[in-house]
């Protein structure tokens, strides 16, 4: 089964034959060491002229279109296409990116240009608005972004002698901007009379605001600062595409072929046209053109670079050259010498030396070319063409042998056999016809199996079979050369193939992955002797597989460069190479293939380093190598955290439902009780789905956390303190290395990420706004200034941020698969570690971006689950823990050795100042030295070791250990079942904090006359907690089944439990022994009810909409309530014991007698009156308040009443428990709500005496205490109540000028565009009765669109006098406040009213103003700081409104 891995050799990029000089202007340059630097598809490249040797920047994904050199010649800008086009900003020396810059444009990247200091870099995106944006490209940031134009933009660059102003050209239009703050603002350039209004394809900057700019019809356009002043006619005869500003002057280029070079005040110094020179040719366009001191680069149209030196201009030197535009099909290599033969849509056949690199031969066709083949003795060259014809050529000289055309549609793939004597040629019509050479090649056969065309063709050795290939996916053999079909399986079999090409049959089966159907590979070719074979696909991939590769999907290497279809691959004759061909993008590359042996010794050169890895991806295949998942894992990896709603969501759907409910709500509301509660304990941890959560602050407290709730533990006290910022699950948890400050992410639809104090239990910083779903690992950076963070989102984003700005600082993609861990380099703040499923991943930081490398396994093992990791003491030297028990040991990127640490995964790990612990599935923590070669001690979790002090009884032995922590002279260990213990180094065993296992939550009862309680869990436990000082679990039990529901006889000394399989039992409530148990149903028993006072009845209540009374006494079953159409939910006694009340999962509200069972119907008028025992039933009249505006999305869970009927406690799917005053009547009473579990509340319960409420979270299987707080005790605290959820008209509404204000809409006030919506007719637009003495004015119609404007020449023009703005009248204080302030030690006074910003002299009673905002200003400030006087910020409406900086000096 070697197919299932990787094949261990591997291919290096060697040579790219082509330049991009179709579309693409101004990309090529000499970089500070003379080297030249260009882009070719996806690939940017350095070539040396000196050592004829390339370097290649690979971190792109797509074809670059733009490029950019930085102005100290080293650093290059390369911008792509795509879908999330990026900037990668590349070093040409060591071709390592040095940042990236991302998530701002969307469909590519037209131009770039870096500023004079080369600190800032602008791009302009090829989006609807061609969107221009500024970057400080080091920190990755974008500094300022404005719509370009609603055209193309073709050219920008920064003014290198004024600083902060830009100019950009394009179609009709040429635009200058100027940067303020981190606002962009263009004028346009005025035409006027100088010159035509026509596109400007480039430009460059001069001293005094001059710009240079050539245009479409060959003149060279001047500017002086917006003005045209002048044109240079007939600089070119064509459109002028590139303009290279150097020392010395200027030089441009055009579609005429010829390069002109002008001095410094544009005077023309010397003109070479190349299509004169020797290697020139008619139709030589220039694109592309930079000027050195006596060298020119020029690049063209067809994909040549020339290089010219001055005084030898009729002889430039072709450096390099590709095909031109038109497809690329054609592929053939040599079959004796280094030799490939490509041919293209261009019509040209080319023959390049893979010794050489470089071009040997070339020869025009009559038509496009699509595929090509050369005889086994290497005289013949065959070329199919598109028109259906075939060419035969002989290679030496190119002449022609035989021209024949049988078919009509294009040749698609033809083949010598192996014996030389025959030529098969298949057609997209679907015939394959097969040519004698010999016989000047006669037709002797015909194949017409096929229903589809043919796409690839393979002869037998022996040349008696051919097989093809067909657009359906369909292999077919036939007998040669009749071409007679073959059917038998048997004849099939022993065939040995000369080659193999085609992309189905069985040998590559797994060449495709597992499901799919489609027909994206293009081309394969087997290479017998290393056992390898590549393949060519759509998406720019090349990739090696195993040969023969049998299964589908299975695993490969990768290799980008290619930016769209691949399509042809070939190895070369000797199998040294590979040679693959670009559709697209018409580029030739050559790889080095590297054998296995060697490639030990090439690995210690730097790996080339991509933003897409260069080894394998996992393919989708199950691994049979690798070993099981973990149970745990397994379970772990499947948890999505993914909500039907999300508390963000409410707000929103609280709109919705308010409309529709705009008119049921006039009933006066109850007002919101007295009453207040306040979390006072928490029972719980959340280990199950969690690692690294659990630290020693800096004082000795301990910091975790469950449910939605940060917890310290303070555990001299057994006290906690909570913070309670989160809305849902929190996720992960860190601490900062002053060990003061915890980082918390969450669950949610735009998860956040809390930064907190633990003294004070205020956030710090909340960061928002690139995760999805939720956040599931974070990480402090060691100088505590930065903060890593991973999303569950389905690329799992890893995000870098300064969290005290709360700024993001790189972002990057993490691994499809789930990620665990995130820790960064304690010595380089600049590099992270990411590990999770299959996947070990270090990273850099590279300006937006993040750089990641895959772990380097090698021979060492396989690429295994990574649970946890740290750094060690050097910074290239990292630990790992894997889901088999092994510790990982990695120096930079390469695995060094793996040493076997538990039985089990290794879940945590955490270095210490000399060594490490570490903490796994089988119940050991150990204790290493500083390289993992010893194990200095290990501590088994035992209940044997339990210490007397402990908060709790341990459920099991060796449970999971989840995380692991040191200080204080102790370990921390938290476990899987939400334990945490603290491990004495002597030995004995601390329980500190526990909750109940993973699994719901719902059973709940509290004791009718102790302050303790019971729950029972689908953890298969019974368990009884002390809710009074203690905080501690008295007593466990464990089930033979899961259970949902319990309740305390009324004496307090029995317990009766209903499990989920139907039966129930009754319990010793101090020994939990039991004492007697029933099993009448199938269905989960929902709810349990004692009867009031003695306790005779005990009624039962099941999913199975049955409600059983047993009689307690004698054990029997004495009645059945039935009736209900659902399962029942909850169940209540009234105080005479003879009347039970039930709610059901449709909602309706029920009445039976006891103790026989029948049904009664009772108003719900009268139900009131009835004195009920206990209320926990949520439907009824006295409860139709507590049901949220939003009923239909969330459910009311549970309700409990307090003992003296005034305050009704609820939980609901939300997670929210909120207080009413009972009796709720009317809909959508107002309540206190508290947040601290997570999702579904799924019991509350007041103790015997009010003064606690306990509460349950189902999924965060938490049990919290919260302490009731009467009416007279108040003490303000931040986090107590929200108000309600819809706010009624007398709850003491609004003055009506604040409703007015309040109902104000800026909205239509400023369209995109700056005109507002009139009505009517202007007053000079009305149309007038010319009176007979009055001449019709000359044109009244509104000024034409800018792009029909015609230059009147001939008309004399009235002078056009400009309107000065002298006084306004009016202040805005309508719908504005604290808008009027004084300047100037009151010698001004500031205001606002319409579009203007003014400044009235007291003295004087002049103004003047400020007019830079074209709509209403709103708001107006001053800055109060000494160091900024007189500096005043507007704000105006408008659909992406503009804040403006003035500064107001005296005019």
């Amino acid at each position: 089964m070697a197919a299932r891995s990787a094949p261990s050799c591997h291919l290096r990029l060697e040579w790219v034959y082509g330049y991009r000089g179709h579309q693409c202007r101004n990309n090529l340059y000499y970089t500070a060491a003379k080297e030249i630097v260009y882009f070719v598809a996806g690939v940017g490249v350095v070539y040396s002229p000196r050592e004829h040797r390339q370097k290649f920047y690979r971190g792109h994904s797509d074809d670059i279109i733009s490029l950019a050199l930085h102005p100290e010649r080293a650093l290059v800008a390369t911008g792509q296409v795509g879908k999330e086009p990026y900037i990668c900003v590349w070093d040409s020396y060591t071709v390592q990116t040095v940042s990236v810059l991302k998530d701002v444009h969307t469909h590519g990247i037209a131009c770039l240009a870096f500023d004079l200091d080369g600190q800032r870099l602008v791009s302009v995106g090829l989006d609807s608005k061609n969107a221009v944006c500024v970057w400080d490209w080091k920190r990755g940031k974008m500094l300022s972004m404005a719509p370009g134009h609603t055209d193309r933009i073709f050219d920008i660059s920064w003014d290198l002698y004024q600083p902060n102003k830009l100019v950009s050209c394009g179609v009709k239009h040429i635009k200058f901007w100027s940067l303020c703050g981190n606002a962009l603002t263009p004028k346009r350039g005025v035409f006027g009379k100088t010159g035509d209004l026509q596109t400007i394809l480039c430009l460059a900057c001069a001293r005094d605001e001059l710009t240079y700019s050539g245009a479409l019809n060959g003149d060279i356009y001047v500017w002086k600062g917006i003005n045209l002043i002048r044109t240079i006619q007939g600089a070119h005869t064509a459109g002028i595409f590139s303009m290279n500003a150097c020392e010395e002057g200027f030089a441009t280029g055009g579609r005429d072929g010829c390069i002109r070079l002008w001095d410094l005040t544009f005077k023309p110094i010397t003109v070479i046209d190349l299509r004169e020179t020797d290697q020139g040719y008619k139709g030589l366009s220039v694109r592309s053109v930079c000027w050195r001191g006596d060298h020119i680069l020029v690049g063209t149209q067809d994909g040549e670079i020339f290089e010219i030196v001055v005084h030898e201009r009729n002889k430039p030197f072709l450096i390099m050259q590709g095909h031109c535009e038109g497809e690329l099909w054609a592929l053939a290599v040599h079959p004796t010498k280094p030799l490939a033969v490509t041919g293209s849509d261009d019509r040209s056949v080319r023959i390049w030396s893979l010794v050489d690199h470089a071009l040997i031969a070339r020869c025009n066709m009559e038509e496009p070319i699509r595929c090509a083949a050369v005889n086994v003795d290497g005289i013949h060259l065959a070329l199919g063409m598109k028109d259906g014809s075939f060419t035969v050529l002989r290679v030496r000289d190119m002449t022609e042998v035989v021209h024949i055309k049988d078919r009509k549609e294009a040749i698609h793939e033809l083949k010598y056999s192996p014996d030389g004597a025959y030529l098969a040629v298949g057609c997209n019509d679907s015939s394959v016809d097969v040519y004698g050479v010999a016989q000047r090649y006669k037709k002797l056969g015909e194949c017409v199996g096929s229903l589809s065309f043919i796409t690839h063709l393979d002869w037998s050795s022996d040349s008696r079979y051919l097989q093809t290939n067909d657009g359906n996916g369909k292999r077919l053999l036939y007998r040669m050369p009749g071409g007679k079909e073959v059917a038998s399986k048997e004849e099939i079999k022993g065939v040995h193939w000369a080659s193999w090409t085609c992309v189905s049959g069985l040998e590559v089966n797994g060449i495709w992955p597992k499901y799919s159907d489609i027909n994206d590979i293009n081309s394969v070719d087997g290479n017998y002797i290393g056992q390898v074979l590549v393949t060519a696909d759509d998406y720019g991939i090349v990739k090696l597989f195993r040969y023969p590769c049998l299964r589908k999907g299975a695993k490969f290497k990768k290799y980008i460069g290619h930016s769209a279809h691949v399509t042809n691959v070939r190895w070369s004759h000797d199998y040294q190479w590979v040679i693959s061909i670009g559709g697209a993008d018409h580029s030739v590359f050559q790889w080095k293939f590297i054998p296995e042996r060697k490639l030990k010794d090439a690995l210690h050169i730097a790996p080339q380093e991509s933003l897409a890895d260069s080894n394998s991806d996992e393919s989708d295949s199950d691994l049979s190598d690798v070993p099981e998942l973990d149970s745990e894992i397994e379970q772990e990896t499947q948890l999505t955290y993914r909500r039907q709603v999300y508390k963000e969501d409410l707000p929103q759907l609280k709109e919705q439902y308010k409309e529709k409910q705009k008119s049921g709500t006039s009933k006066r509301r109850e007002r919101a009780p007295g009453n207040s509660i306040r979390l006072h304990f928490v029972h719980g941890y959340r280990g199950y789905d969690c690692r690294s959560n659990l630290f020693y602050t800096q004082i000795g407290e301990i910091v975790y956390h469950v449910a939605a709730v940060g917890v310290i533990y303070n555990r001299q006290q057994n006290t906690q303190r909570f913070y309670l910022g989160h809305d849902d699950d929190i996720l992960c948890l860190a601490l900062h290395p002053l060990k003061d400050y915890v980082a918390t992410g969450q669950v949610g639809r735009d998860p956040s990420i809390h930064i907190w104090d633990t003294e004070t239990i205020k956030p710090l910083s909340i960061l928002k706004g690139y995760h999805q779903y939720g956040v599931c690992a974070v990480d402090f950076s060691a100088d505590g200034k930065r903060l890593a963070s991973v999303g569950i989102d389905d690329s799992h984003t890893v995000v870098l941020w300064d969290w005290k700005k709360g700024e993001k600082l790189s972002v990057a993609r993490g691994s499809k698969d789930k990620i665990f861990v995130v820790k960064m380099n304690p010595y380089v703040p600049d590099k992270l570690i990411t590990a999770g499923i299959k996947h070990m991943k270090f990273w850099r930081r590279a300006g937006g971006g993040l750089i990641g490398r895959k772990g380097y396994v090698g021979t060492l093992g396989k690429s295994d689950t990574m649970m946890c990791a740290v750094y060690g003491r050097t910074e290239d030297m990292a630990f790992s823990g894997t889901s088999t028990g092994d510790v990982c040991i990695w120096r930079d990127i390469f695995l060094v050795k793996t040493v076997k640490a538990h039985d089990g995964p290794v879940f945590s790990m955490h270095a210490l100042e000399k060594g490490f612990v570490t903490g796994g599935k089988d119940g050991v923590v150990a204790l290493w030295d500083d390289s993992f070669e010893r194990c200095l001690k290990t501590y088994a979790i035992k209940r044997a070791a339990l210490a007397p002090g402990s908060k709790g009884l341990l459920l099991e032995d060796n449970p999971s250990i989840r995380a692991i922590s040191l200080g204080h002279g102790h370990i921390l260990v938290g476990t899987k079942n939400g334990e945490i213990l603290e491990v004495d180094k002597s030995g004995p065993i601390t329980l500190l904090v526990q909750g109940h296992m993973e699994g719901e939550v719902w059973g709940l009862a509290t004791h009718p006359y102790l302050p303790i309680c019971a729950t029972v869990s689908d953890d298969k436990t019974l368990r009884i907690w002390d809710l009074s000082p203690s905080h501690c679990m008295l007593a466990v039990r464990k089930l033979k089944k899961g259970g949902r529901c319990c309740c305390f006889s009324p004496d307090g000394k029995a317990l009766a439990v209903g499990l989920n399989d139907g039966s129930f039992l009754m319990a010793n409530a101090d020994t939990l022994e039991d004492l007697v148990s029933f099993h009448h149903r199938k269905d989960v028993i929902s709810d349990i009810r004692f009867s009031p006072g003695s306790g005779k009845y005990l009624a039962v209540a099941s999913h199975d909409s049955f409600i059983d009374i047993y009689n307690v006494m004698s054990s029997k079953r004495v009645g059945i309530c039935k009736g209900a159409t659902s399962y029942i939910t909850h169940v209540d006694w009234d105080i005479r014991g003879k009347l039970l009340q039930v709610n059901t999962g449709a909602k309706e509200q029920l009445f039976f007698e006891a103790p026989r069972g029948k049904k009664q119907t009772i108003p719900s008028g009268e139900a009131e009156k009835i004195g009920w025992a206990s209320w926990t039933s949520v439907l009824g009249f006295c409860c139709e308040g507590i049901w949220p505006v939003i009923g239909e999305v969330t459910d009311v869970t549970a309700s409990c009443l307090t003992s003296d009927k005034t305050v009704l406690a609820t939980g609901d799917d939300l997670g929210f428990v909120k207080l009413f005053r009972y009796p709720a009547k009317g809909k959508f009473g107002k309540f206190k709500r508290y947040v601290a579990h997570s999702t579904h509340v799924t019991n509350v319960r007041w103790t015997y005496d009010d003064s606690m409420l306990v509460t349950l979270g189902g999924a965060d299987m938490s049990l919290m205490v919260w302490t009731n707080e009467m009416e007279g005790y108040r003490e303000k605290r931040p986090c107590d109540s929200e108000e309600s959820d819809i706010d009624s008209e007398e709850d003491g509404g609004y003055d009506s000028d604040v409703t007015r204000e309040n109902e104000i809409s800026y909205t239509i006030r400023a369209l995109s565009t700056n005109i507002r919506p009139m009505f009517g007719i202007k007053p000079h637009l009305q149309q007038k009765e010319p009176s007979t003495d009055e001449r019709p004015p000359v044109s009244r119609a509104p000024p034409q669109p800018e792009k029909l404007q015609t230059n009147n020449v001939g008309k004399k023009k009235r002078p056009i006098e400009d309107l000065v703005l002298e006084l306004v009248f009016g202040y805005r204080g309508r719908d504005c406040r604290n808008n009027v302030h004084y300047l100037n030690d009151g010698d001004d006074i500031i205001y606002h009213t319409a579009s203007v910003g003014i400044l009235h002299n007291v003295a004087t009673g002049t103004q003047s103003f400020y007019q830079e905002h074209n709509d209403d200003i709103l708001c107006l400030t001053v800055n109060q700081h000494p160091k900024f006087i007189n500096i005043v910020a507007t704000g105006q409406v408008g659909d992406s409104a503009d804040m403006s900086d003035i500064s107001m000096r005296q005019p």
